[in-house]
């Protein structure tokens, strides 16, 4: 039962953004330039990261919901998606998406600065100032999605299908159309 009076019985985010709708639109705005805007990451990679996040976090709905918008659109799909949730370093990734993992790891695990051994891998993977900040940004805005989230106790989906519809859903229209 979430901790404030919802009028709406969206679960998750979606309801909490009903609900307030004030806060939605920066909500949806940044989520939207974070994970559909320009990026050296395909849109695929960057809700993987947002979903590998929110599942260190053990964020169900944001972890699922974006987990869905991730294997819709990555070759191998669920299974990639499921498989980087249980263990990237055996899932089938890039050393390039592996080592963005990794930093987006430290970011969900501190706020202190990424070690530069993480930089240093990433950077010998290919990554340049533009992989790095994104990968860092999607993963500091995650955290605090998730926290929104989950601190308020937001209820999980009961619809079969559910996801994979969210996912759908984002892939063809993004956030800003997101409630």
């Amino acid at each position: 039962m979430p901790h404030i009076e919802m009028t709406s019985d969206l679960p998750g985010i979606r309801g909490l953004m009903t609900d307030h709708p004030d806060t939605a639109a920066p909500l949806n705005a940044l989520a939207d330039a974070l994970l559909r805007g320009p990026s050296p990451l395909t849109r695929g990679e960057r809700e993987l990261i947002a979903a590998y996040v929110s599942e260190r976090n053990a964020t169900r709905f944001c972890a699922d919901t974006h987990g869905a918008a991730a294997a819709a659109q990555l070759d191998g799909g669920t299974g990639l998606v499921e498989a980087v949730l249980r263990d990237p370093e055996t899932a089938p990734l890039t050393p390039l998406l592996r080592a963005l993992l990794h930093i987006a790891a430290e970011v969900q695990t501190h706020a202190a600065p990424v070690s530069d051994d993480a930089v240093a891998a990433a950077r010998a993977a290919g990554a340049t100032d533009t992989h790095l900040h994104d990968t860092v940004l999607i993963a500091a805005a995650f955290c605090m999605y998730n926290r929104y989230v989950g601190c308020l106790a937001t209820t999980l989906p009961t619809e079969p299908g559910y996801y994979e519809e969210a996912g759908r859903r984002i892939t063809t229209h993004g956030y800003a159309a997101a409630v």
